[in-house]
């Protein structure tokens, strides 16, 4: 059996690359001919949109990894089929059970290979990339270093500690610099949140360099006009869906214990802890779909019906993830429901399998 194990697991893990590979490719060809669209926007030239396309593969490689499974062990058992390998494994007395359980075997290392990289890896390299990118388009630069976001604005140079999920600003530092780059002012706030004239400081604390001294004054809160706008700041931050576990976790309990709806983010996290799941009934998919209604038809075929496979699921996950937000759906249930919905349905095609 473990002979057989290893050559399931071989022509399944094959296959999964290979389908990985062909999506990972279509995907970042498009989004490379989105990308070209921009080249000529301040610095952002070819190499910067291959840069930017390149840094974004670790979270394609998760987002299309279901996908991938369930194409890969698709085609790759259908030529099993084709060969009649399967047929002799069946007739050796290789329950088709115990085919599943050593196709799911060997897609669990790639899955937990995907979900690694989606946790880990992922979210630092979409951030560097939408750095990176504003960075070549815009003068009005935001940026993120290990001293936390910096911008600027005309004259001023701006240091934020922190950016909230709820859109406020944590540690601000405000440096105002002369023409001639000598520094006038410096202010620091313990918080900011956008108005429409700017932003409003709190726990205000603001240095002016004269030619008497230093001068130091202090306001509880402080209008600030500046042109610094949160979209602008957008581009240094990631959008749930592309933050790790950890983070969503760390925001949607930062959120709730301010009073503020952490739907979105309890979602994301959900989604994110049973994105492997999600990846092993793909792969679940395949057994029933090759031993079943798929045992006689053309590779085409079969890959016609992985691909509207894979679409269903992608559709009924986003569907379920705006009716959840819309009519307040426990975020665990929206995440959970369209892998339960297709397993079931795996397990009912299996019924008629023999």
């Amino acid at each position: 059996m473990r002979i057989l194990d290893r050559y399931l697991g071989k022509t399944v893990i094959g296959g999964m690359l290979l389908a990985l590979l062909i999506l990972l490719a279509v995907d970042l060809f498009f989004t490379f001919i989105n990308e070209v669209q921009d080249i000529g926007k301040g610095n952002y030239g070819l190499a910067s949109a291959f840069a930017y396309v390149g840094l974004t593969v670790p979270g394609r490689i998760h987002q299309l990894f279901p996908m991938a499974a369930l194409l890969g062990s698709l085609m790759s058992l259908g030529v099993l089929a084709s060969n009649s390998e399967l047929v002799s494994m069946r007739a050796a007395g290789v329950s088709i059970l115990r085919i599943a359980r050593s196709v799911l075997q060997a897609g669990l290392i790639l899955l937990l290979v995907a979900a690694a990289a989606g946790e880990w890896l992922a979210p630092w390299t979409q951030q560097l990339a939408e750095q990176r990118r504003a960075l070549a388009q815009s003068e009005t630069i935001t940026f993120r270093s290990q001293y936390g976001f910096w911008a600027r604005d005309g004259q001023q140079f701006i240091n934020i500690g922190q950016i909230l999920p709820d859109g406020r600003l944590a540690d601000v530092q405000v440096y105002d610099l002369a023409t001639d780059g000598r520094l006038e002012a410096a202010m620091h706030a313990a918080f900011a949140e956008h108005i429409p004239t700017g932003w409003r400081l709190y726990e205000v604390q603001r240095g002016e360099l004269g030619e008497v001294g230093f001068r130091i004054t202090k306001a509880e809160q402080l209008v600030w006009p500046s042109l610094l706008s949160p979209e602008l700041l957008s581009v240094v931050t990631i959008a749930p869906e592309d933050l790790s576990a950890r983070d969503l976790y760390r925001y949607a309990r930062y959120m709730r214990s301010n009073g503020l709806d952490a739907g979105r983010y309890e979602l994301a996290f959900w989604q994110r802890v049973f994105a492997p799941l999600a990846g092993l009934v793909m792969l679940f998919l395949s057994i029933p779909f090759v031993f079943g209604p798929l045992r006689s038809v053309s590779a085409g075929q079969r890959l016609l019906w992985g691909i509207m496979t894979g679409v269903a699921f992608f559709l009924l996950n986003r569907t379920m993830s705006h009716m959840g937000q819309i009519y307040g759906f426990p975020p665990l249930l929206s995440a959970l429901a369209p892998s339960l919905l297709f397993l079931g349905g795996g397990l009912w095609v299996m019924r008629s399998v023999r």
